[in-house]
Parts: structure tokens; C-alpha cells; sequence
């Protein structure tokens, strides 16, 4: 359903951007809030406990629209005390039908600009920073993971086979995930180093996957000697 209290005639009718996006958050709080049946005592009580206290008096006059701002800070707090995201707070998609993504733009879609904030859905004059490369890091990373679990699920098949077929069948299968999973330790071992090139700090790796990262790493090797 549309959230009330906003039109979408003409664009001179519109309400001012930074108003919308403040009536989002304060809808959906409301909402998230009845819905978890707590008031807003209980809500500002949360917050205190997540450490960035917002009085309830701060809240109760966010939702009637009565706060003059929102900081960034409280919609963060607001969301995890929410259980929620900070994205769904500003964007709520499926309770609020149309926004604004930017002054004096036209409504559009609440999940497109969602999806356009989060990055999902691509702008192709915008710079998504290091998002692509964490993405990609992450697809690596499970691949890499899957595939050590798999191995090791075939190194012991093929111990505990009772006829030859099985064990070579196992040791095949073993074969297989092995080598998935050094290509996906090699293609993590490029890409953490292209992101510190860049100036960046790349995502912490699992034990599993400890080798990754050499303490040091002799330049003459091969990328296959190296993994």
C-alpha cells in the first residue's frame, strides 16, 4: 500500500525530498515497532542497550513528523534495534509504492531505488567502489569453501570404499574438488592483492583458507609452487 499523506501530481507538488525520505523512515519504524508490539519507550530503551541512546520523546516525535532532523547515526541504531536494515528503513519496499531518490526527481519505484542504493541494480555512470571486488571476493570464498568440504568428503569415501571402482570413482570426484579449489585460493590470492593496490584492506579470510595469504612470498615462484 502507499504510505499516506504524500501526492504525486506535479512535480512543483511534490514534498521536499529530504521530508519524504524522513516520512519513510518514521512510517516504517512505526510500523516495524507495532509490529514487534513494543512502544516506544521499549524501542528507545533498545537503543540505549545498543549503545547510542535516542529518548523516547526523539522517537515518538520522529514518527509524528515532528523532528526537524534524522542522523544517520539513529537510522542505524534504529534498524538493528528494529531487526531490520538501514536500507529498509529509508526505502521501505512492498509499505511505501513511490519515492524520491534525489531533490527534485521523480517518483519512482521503491525497489528500484533500493536496489540502485544497495548497488544491485547498476548506474552505469557511477563508481561502486570496492562493492564489485568484496562481491567477487565472497563468490570466491565460498566456492573455495565448498570445494575443501567436498574434498574432504571424497579423501574419505575413497578410505573407506569397499570395492575399486568406488575409490577411484571417489578418488576421481576427490581429484576434481581439489583443483576447484585451488583455482578459487588463486584467483583470492590475485584479487586481495589487486584491492591492496588499490589502497585497500581486503576481507578477513577464514582459517580454512589461511594459506591465501603467505606470510611472505618468494616473487621467482610460480602461481602454482605458491598455492
Amino acid at each position: 500500500m502507499t504510505q499516506h499523506g504524500f501526492d504525486d501530481e506535479e512535480d512543483d507538488d511534490f514534498p521536499e525530498w529530504v521530508d519524504r525520505i524522513k516520512a519513510n523512515v518514521a512510517g516504517e519504524v512505526r510500523r516495524r515497532r507495532k509490529e514487534m508490539g513494543w512502544s516506544a519507550q521499549d524501542l528507545a530503551d533498545q537503543c540505549e542497550r545498543l549503545g547510542h541512546p535516542i529518548p523516547r520523546n526523539v522517537i515518538a516525535n520522529m514518527e509524528s513528523g515532528r523532528r526537524a532532523n534524522l542522523p544517520l547515526v539513529d537510522v542505524i541504531v534504529l534498524a538493528a534495534a528494529l531487526e531490520t536494515y538501514p536500507v529498509c528503513l529509508i526505502f521501505p519496499v512492498g509499505y511505501v509504492d513511490q519515492t524520491q531518490e534525489l531533490p527534485f526527481q521523480r517518483l519512482v519505484p521503491t525497489w528500484d531505488a533500493l536496489r540502485r542504493f544497495t548497488g544491485e541494480q547498476e548506474v552505469p555512470e557511477r563508481d561502486a567502489g570496492m562493492v564489485p571486488d568484496f562481491e567477487l571476493h565472497a563468490r570466491l570464498t565460498r566456492t573455495a569453501l565448498a570445494a575443501l568440504e567436498e574434498e574432504e568428503r571424497a579423501r574419505f569415501a575413497a578410505k573407506t570404499a569397499t570395492s575399486r571402482a568406488q575409490q577411484e570413482e571417489a578418488e576421481r570426484r576427490r581429484t576434481e574438488y581439489a583443483d576447484q579449489a585451488i583455482s578459487a585460493k588463486y584467483n583470492l590470492r590475485h584479487l586481495r592483492r589487486d584491492i591492496r593496490d588499490e589502497g585497500a584492506t581486503p576481507p578477513d579470510l577464514p582459517p580454512a583458507l589461511g594459506d591465501v595469504d603467505p606470510p611472505e612470498t618468494d616473487p621467482n615462484t610460480t602461481p602454482e609452487e605458491r598455492l
